[in-house]
């Protein structure tokens, strides 16, 4: 008797990696989003490659080494020796958050760079947790004198004056300024690593959206909901995507979910007036 076995869809594999939040695989998740456009890449080497860095940073730690001196080699290593920082030339571009890819050309975007700083991070036996800043992803470290915010961008380490710069125009945007004033270190709460591979999947999706890549954008919004179940608006919005490449069957039912669990959100009319446009056309 042969028994054979077939091989897990990107997609499947992904939801073993993702179906918990005790010990989530954020490396080996957020590496997992390339399969989508790099369907024979081999997640192993990827994390071999990080593996890798990490031997060459360890040998450089002296073992009873302070944990502010590992820092310090942690940066020096990463953002000068390997010249990992962002994309300037090019930051649209979605290969900046396909790790395989920025392990390569060592350009990514922040969020990117993050996950492999932080894993970095760490293997040396630093607490580090990425930040889901305000327009900007960054990352902290907790030292025994304080904590230190770093910008993976760049590299640069951001005092609590700069980080207040950095969030007025958001602030002013939302209208939090004088007695609806947020303090700074709500904003530095450390982010769960389901958040961080949210944000690296919506990153891809706005990109998506605005090259009109309905084909990308619509396998992104299948990971965003294996990722958030219960995340209505992304329904929708693979429902409006389906229906932008002439899936009206799959559109209706992604848009009728939306419909049943957000009946409080302000464009229910609206999406209601697509989905009977939508039954119109299937008939």
């Amino acid at each position: 008797m042969s028994l054979q076995f077939t091989a897990p869809t990107p997609l499947e594999y992904f939801k073993t990696l993702v179906q918990s939040d005790e010990h989530f695989p954020l490396l080996e998740a957020a590496a997992s989003l390339a399969q989508d456009e790099y369907p024979d890449l081999d997640l192993q080497i990827v994390l071999g490659d990080v593996d890798q860095l990490l031997a060459r940073l360890k040998r450089r730690i002296p073992a009873d080494a302070a944990a502010l001196q590992r820092l310090r080699s942690l940066n020096q290593f990463f953002f000068r020796d390997l010249s990992f920082g962002g994309n300037v030339n090019d930051y649209c571009d979605p290969d900046n958050s396909y790790l395989n890819v920025v392990l390569r050309t060592r350009r990514g975007i922040q969020i990117s760079l993050a996950v492999l700083w932080i894993e970095l991070a760490q293997g040396i036996g630093l607490h580090a947790r990425g930040v889901c800043f305000p327009g900007h992803f960054m990352v902290k470290v907790n030292l025994p004198k304080g904590q230190v915010v770093i910008d993976p961008f760049t590299g640069q380490s951001l005092s609590r004056e700069e980080l207040s710069e950095r969030l007025e125009p958001y602030k002013r945007r939302s209208g939090l300024v004088d007695e609806f004033e947020v303090p700074l270190g709500l904003y530095l709460q450390a982010a769960p690593p389901r958040d961080i591979l949210a944000r690296m999947l919506r990153n891809l999706k706005e990109i998506h959206r605005a090259q009109e890549d309905w084909v990308r954008l619509i396998a992104v919004q299948n990971r965003l909901l294996v990722l958030l179940p219960d995340a209505w608006a992304e329904y929708r919005d693979r429902g409006l995507a389906h229906a932008e490449q002439g899936h009206p069957a799959q559109a209706v039912d992604d848009l009728e979910t939306y419909l049943v669990h957000a009946q409080d959100a302000l464009d229910i009319d609206a999406i209601a007036d697509r989905v009977a446009d939508l039954r119109r056309a299937k008939h």
